[in-house]
């Protein structure tokens, strides 16, 4: 068994009186897509704040197997998260948007940065070198994703779908060890949502690099996902399969409410539906 690439260790939150997070815990497994799923408000992009420093806990850990041994992540500085190999999307898109993508997908380099301030004013050979190396990376990136027909428009001209690639592909540039996926369905339409599962599945099979994902698709979920964790209130209800989570008593509850609210909901439906079969024969009945 390899050792996990993140682990975090009974993580709790807590902003004033209000709990956000309560001793939440989990792997995520090296090559793995590891998904969170739950309602609003549930605490999910909290765990993903936290997991990119914008948040401190305010008790437990995490543990990051970095690219040269393992680290205390929940030390590190917010700005060092991105060169220990973590990269992150958002659910609402950041991206430069008076940029071309290739630009945006440039900036994505920024971690991989190795000369000072004085070669990059005389533009020394180890300058040139190092753009060179970006230009080739953004590029592989772009022919990764399909993005060849945007590569010099402007962000702020494109349909949001290809918005959401872009921002996966600056992502991708900074060469993620781990990538962090905030509801990558989000403001998609059908076609473009099985074109984000499509990429994710390479992402992981082709690059081997691993994905956390929060997500409300469902759908999204277990058609990528190895593993899920459910939440509601700031706590784990459930781990295991898509299949496993889907069926637990405790995630249905916080999805659909009890038993007894389940087949009151149905009553009422099966009600509404004898009703409005009743008025439309009684209609054509009259009409007759």
């Amino acid at each position: 068994m390899s050792a996990p690439l993140l682990s975090a260790k009974n993580l709790s939150v807590r902003f004033g009186g209000v709990l956000a997070v309560n001793n939440v815990s989990f792997d995520v497994k090296p090559g793995e897509v590891f998904t969170l799923i739950g309602p609003n408000g549930a605490g999910k992009t909290t765990v993903f704040n936290l997991i990119s420093r914008i948040y401190t806990p305010t008790t437990g850990e995490i543990d990051y197997q970095g690219p040269h041994g393992k680290v205390k992540l929940t030390a590190q500085a917010p700005q060092d998260v991105a060169t220990l190999g973590i990269a992150r999307t958002f659910q609402n898109i950041e991206l430069f948007e008076h940029a071309s993508v290739l630009h945006n997908l440039l900036i994505g380099r920024h971690t991989h940065r190795q000369t000072g301030f004085w070669q990059d004013l005389f533009f020394t050979q180890a300058v040139r070198d190092a753009e060179l190396r970006s230009r080739e990376k953004a590029e592989e990136v772009i022919d990764f994703l399909s993005l060849q027909h945007y590569r010099d428009t402007f962000v702020a001209g494109l349909p949001y779908g290809v918005r959401k690639v872009v921002e996966l592909a600056r992502a991708l540039c900074t060469e993620p060890r781990l990538l962090l996926l905030d509801e990558p369905s989000s403001g998609l339409n059908v076609e473009e949502t099985d074109d984000m599962a499509f990429w994710i599945q390479d992402i992981q099979h082709e690059l081997g690099i691993s994905v956390l994902m929060v997500e409300h698709d469902m759908g999204l979920v277990s058609k990528v996902s190895d593993r899920v964790l459910a939440m509601n209130q700031g706590e784990v209800l459930a781990t295991g399969t898509p299949r496993e989570v889907q069926s637990d008593p405790g995630v249905i509850e916080a999805y659909l409410g009890t038993v007894d609210d389940v087949s009151s909901l149905r009553r009422s439906n099966s009600a509404r539906i004898g009703v409005t079969t009743s008025a439309t024969t009684g209609s054509s009945g009259g009409a007759a």
